[in-house]
């Protein structure tokens, strides 16, 4: 039975089915969930491999050289670095590219929709940062106040999807949006406090190359070709210049067009498949094709290119790397005790649960911003300890922070743990709240007036 929901793929049928996933193996996969899922199997594969006999392996795997070049020109890292800094670019490319979407065309237009998560998200990244320096308050340590600042989306929305109360939507929508701006602050930090040894002449040609960028864009250019070939000469320039490369991800994303083209250009779609039908050829077929491609701007092209692989390979992968600490006695005996992984778990825990409820407060009594509809106090104390959960870019920041093998295993143990307790009470929280205070609740305001009588039938003109 044909699924009327689905249009039929593309191109004749085959003459020999290959097996797909279920309709609910795909919805799962397509969702955070799914990605979720994968990084959590990487962390334990990683821990695992860590604490094995073979864990001499594990690093000698990732310290393992690669290098590119062509002639005399080369580029030689470990694998570890081309991790985290050529394909966690693409992630934070991936992460540009939808904080421009929600701008131009979604829910960050709207500036009350987004005051509450945004100052909700202010207090996550400050509240943290000072709860963890008042362990942490000098010496080599106090530099890993960052760590804390951000909130790993895939994990907290793939939560929400498996254990958050009925009808998570609204809720779902106020951590997407308080995560971006997350994102943009924690982005900010690791550009402005974690760089060393900037060179002055690669950051000449790195800004050349987002004036390209900006030229490219002004000009009207929809294909993605030359937006890429700039962007991989930007990764390049920015790698040279010492700030972390995976920031021209983050300028790439931001700079790509997200809005929807002129109408006109999806009228002449149709002119070209007309044409294509009468005539069928190669050419008219390769017009056809460019024209449809034109009807979406090319941010939302690449982003359909790179989400999944972001999700489910880059993220992944970015965990086993880097997730691999010695869990022994006497590395769990110094972590108790250490005010580098103490003040991790518990700025991660209790400071984002204060601070993302405190900042949400001052815009809701203020009248700033507004909650989406149906989302309770309760649901947003819930989600704001959900957002304790900070494991992606915290182990990222973590690489950049410390140089000190001791102090980035405290700190990725104090990140594990952490993590662990967020996501715990904050599934607690969303399960007990969530079947107290249903976010399916209906409306309060009632039905709408009914205009003043007398009612008479609408008149007719002939």
């Amino acid at each position: 039975m044909l699924d009327v929901t689905q249009p039929p793929r593309p191109g004749p049928a085959q003459r020999v089915s290959v097996p797909t996933l279920s309709p609910s193996s795909k919805l799962y996969f397509g969702t955070e969930a799914g990605g979720s899922a994968l990084l959590l199997v990487a962390t334990v594969l990683a821990l695992a491999w860590a604490n094995s006999p073979w864990s001499d392996s594990y690093a000698a795997f990732w310290s393992t050289k690669a290098t590119i070049g062509v002639g005399d020109v080369e580029l030689s890292l470990d694998l570890r670095h081309w991790v985290n800094d050529a394909l966690m670019a693409l992630f934070f490319l991936v992460v540009g590219l939808e904080i421009t979407r929600e701008i131009s065309v979604g829910e960050l237009r709207d500036r009350r929709n987004v005051a509450a998560p945004a100052l909700g998200a202010l207090g996550g990244l400050t509240v943290p940062a000072v709860i963890y320096l008042a362990f942490n308050h000098s010496g080599p340590a106090s530099s890993g106040w960052g760590i804390v600042m951000s909130t790993d989306t895939a994990f907290v929305l793939g939560i929400l999807a498996l254990f958050g109360p009925r009808c998570p939507d609204r809720l779902r929508l106020f951590l997407l949006t308080l995560a971006i701006v997350d994102d943009i602050g924690a982005i900010t930090v690791m550009a402005i406090f974690y760089t060393e040894d900037v060179h002055v002449g690669a950051l000449v040609v790195a800004a050349l190359l987002v004036t390209a960028l900006l030229g490219l864009r002004w000009a009207g250019v929809w294909r993605l070709t030359p937006y890429v070939l700039v962007g991989i000469a930007l990764w390049l320039a920015i790698q040279a210049s010492g700030v972390h490369p995976t920031l021209a991800g983050v300028l790439v994303g931001l700079l790509l067009p997200a809005r929807p083209p002129h109408p006109d250009v999806v009228e002449r779609t149709r002119e070209y498949g007309q044409a294509l039908r009468e005539a069928p050829d190669a050419e008219r077929a390769r017009l056809a094709a460019l024209s449809a491609h034109a009807t979406v701007p090319p941010g939302a092209r690449l982003l359909l290119v790179l989400h999944r692989w972001t999700a489910y390979v880059v993220v992944p992968v970015f965990g086993l790397a880097n997730a691999g600490v010695t869990l022994d006695a006497d590395t769990l005996r110094t972590a108790a005790t250490s005010p580098v992984t103490i003040g991790v778990a518990v700025a991660l825990v209790a400071g984002n649960a204060i601070g993302i409820t405190a900042g949400s407060a001052v815009a809701l009594r203020t009248g700033l911003g507004v909650l989406p509809g149906g989302v309770r106090w309760s649901h947003l104390m819930a989600g704001a300890t959900l957002a304790g959960i900070g494991f992606t870019i915290a182990l990222f920041i973590t690489d950049l922070a410390f140089t000190d093998e001791a102090l980035q295993e405290q700190a990725t143990i104090g990140i594990l743990a952490g993590s662990v307790l967020a996501a715990v009470a904050g599934v607690i929280l969303l399960r007990v709240l969530g079947e107290r205070f249903s976010l399916c609740s209906p409306s309060t305001e009632g039905p709408p007036t009914l205009p003043p009588r007398p009612w008479v039938a609408p008149s007719v003109r002939v």
